[in-house]
């Protein structure tokens, strides 16, 4: 493992910045970021990518490997949860193996913004169709980890009798949850926009999306990350090492996966590597939103920390070189 791609990961300014709200946790710091700030911060991230990523889109247009990319994301984006569901299962109940796996299944845009930044900082390309990828990876997981927990629960069958309407899954609330939450609809809209617009659109507002105002967004959304994340460490201190070591390992396994797929597809390195920081990640916004309103017998505690306490912090600063270390070794 050539440690001096890692050492340049973590000495990428919004890491560091991650790390600082850590540390102001730590040492009992009174440092915030006002309420509003960092909504707005995660907007404008979510913007940008989207409305860059329609630009590059309408740049290369659509090929069959960018076809055959976004169908392997919808893919693992439905497969990732079941597997999970059933490794979760041989020590929780239905209704927190389904929330976790659904997690796990979903993906952070945030851990994706970082991996694009590391590779502008290595000078590797990627495409802009991966912003789709991200995209449509992101609902699937919630709408297979629902269906999870109505297979493999006792709970409807026993109250079928009774005919009691509150146990019935409001599904057109899941799915306007799923594919129609803020953070979709922002991606996708701002995605769509960058492709009608093309070159002309690019040229007017390309200074407000690109790097430098993006990255000083990035610093303070990353610093308000690390005060959350720090906070819900204590979380986790009650579940024990069987979740903290698959919010470690079932990353990383999900991006091998994700690496021996972009290689069968024939995807560049950049790519590659996006590909499968996709696979590896664990949503800690729409996710845990959906499973909030349609298994509150989960336990957020658990799908969350985990995602945002281990998960997010071993990908960014561990779990990327490692992934961008495999695709090298591997030949891609």
């Amino acid at each position: 493992m050539d440690s001096s791609l890692i050492l340049s990961n973590i000495l990428n300014p919004p890491v560091l910045f991650f790390f600082l709200g850590m540390l102001a946790v730590f040492v009992q710091s009174d440092l915030e970021i006002p309420n509003p700030l960092p909504k707005l911060f995660s907007l404008y991230l979510l913007v940008a990518i989207g409305f860059k990523g329609g630009h590059e889109l309408f740049e290369s247009g659509l090929s069959p490997l960018i076809i055959s990319t976004l169908i392997a994301a919808i893919l693992m984006a439905s497969i990732v949860p079941v597997y999970s569901f059933f490794i979760l299962r041989i020590k929780l109940d239905n209704y927190n193996a389904a929330a976790i796996a659904a997690t796990y299944g979903s993906i952070s845009a945030v851990t994706f913004i970082t991996a694009s930044s590391l590779l502008d900082k290595i000078g590797i390309a990627y495409g802009g169709h991966m912003v789709a990828a991200l995209a449509l990876m992101e609902s699937p997981a919630i709408v297979v980890g629902l269906i999870l927990v109505r297979v493999f629960t006792k709970k409807q069958a026993e109250l079928a009798a009774d005919k009691d309407e509150s146990s019935e899954t409001p599904w057109g609330e899941v799915l306007r949850e799923a594919f129609l939450n803020g953070s979709v609809l922002l991606l996708i809209g701002s995605l769509i926009i960058g492709v009608l617009t093309g070159g002309d659109g690019w040229s007017k507002v390309h200074l407000f999306v690109e790097k430098d105002l993006f990255y000083g967004a990035l610093m303070f959304f990353l610093l308000d990350m690390g005060l959350v994340a720090a906070r819900r460490i204590q979380d986790l201190r009650k579940t024990g090492m069987f979740l903290i070591s698959f919010a470690i390992l079932m990353p990383i396994a999900n991006a091998l996966i994700g690496i021996v797929i972009a290689k069968v597809i024939g995807m560049g390195q950049g790519d590659a590597l996006l590909f499968s920081v996709l696979c590896a990640s664990a949503s800690y916004i729409a996710v845990p939103a959906a499973m909030r309103m349609t298994v509150p017998e989960a336990n957020p505690s658990l799908y969350v920390s985990m995602a945002l306490a281990i998960t997010f912090p071993f990908n960014i600063v561990v779990g990327i070189p490692i992934y961008l270390q495999t695709i090298k070794l591997l030949g891609i």
